[in-house]
């Protein structure tokens, strides 16, 4: 059974995730940790239970969501995936890092462009990843279906949606990919957004007032 350990980190208090299963290997996901403190806070939760870091993902390439990634990445000597189609918005945070308040932020290279359908293992579990344009032309969600965990990024929140204003959003798209594509998921799988509390599909497949379908 996977657990996920959820950290708020950066002034867009931005979700990052921990996953692990008994084996004691981990998955870092969106690590958005800037500054010491975060990622001593990061760092001290793995030690503690003995953790062992063994991919970083990105669900899309958004600053917020990979203010950590050079930090992690070294850290544990772990190759960071990002999606296939966000490497365009991976590039470019460099180029605007200063503007948004982060002077400090330090680029490093992916290793590997994710595709949909793959399948990303870690100890004895496993997460396949789930398309999802409409917040970024290359925004992924991962899925594991047995547990009945979403890891939904900037696409689905608790009651709301993921913005569709920046370069590369769509709203129509959004919509699109939660209601066709989320929404085909069980109503008790649980969501986990890349701000704010969790959810699960069969509450925002009823209540959420941009999407919902019954």
């Amino acid at each position: 059974m996977i657990s996920i350990k959820t950290f708020v980190f950066n002034p867009f208090a931005e979700n990052t995730f921990v996953l692990h299963d008994d084996s004691g290997e981990c998955l870092i996901v969106d690590p958005g940790c800037y500054g010491k403190e975060e990622e001593a806070e990061l760092v001290d939760y793995i030690e503690v239970n003995e953790l062992k870091p063994v991919l970083l993902l990105n669900t899309h390439c958004h600053i917020d969501h990979v203010l950590g990634n050079k930090f992690v990445k070294e850290k544990y000597g772990i190759e960071l995936h990002i999606p296939e189609f966000d490497k365009g918005n991976y590039d470019a945070v460099p180029t605007y890092a200063d503007v948004y308040g982060f002077p400090g932020y330090e680029h490093v290279p992916e290793d590997y462009l994710i595709k949909e359908n793959d399948k990303i293992r870690f100890g004895h579990s496993e997460l396949e990843s789930l398309f999802l344009p409409g917040h970024t032309e290359g925004h992924l969600a991962f899925i594991n279906r047995i547990d009945k965990i979403c890891l939904s990024g900037d696409v689905l929140f608790d009651g709301s949606i993921g913005r569709t204003d920046l370069p590369g959003g769509n709203y129509d798209t959004l919509i699109s990919s939660i209601q066709t594509k989320l929404f085909q998921y069980p109503d008790d799988m649980t969501v986990y957004p890349g701000h704010g509390p969790t959810t699960t599909i069969g509450k925002e497949k009823k209540y959420n007032p941009f999407c919902a379908v019954s």
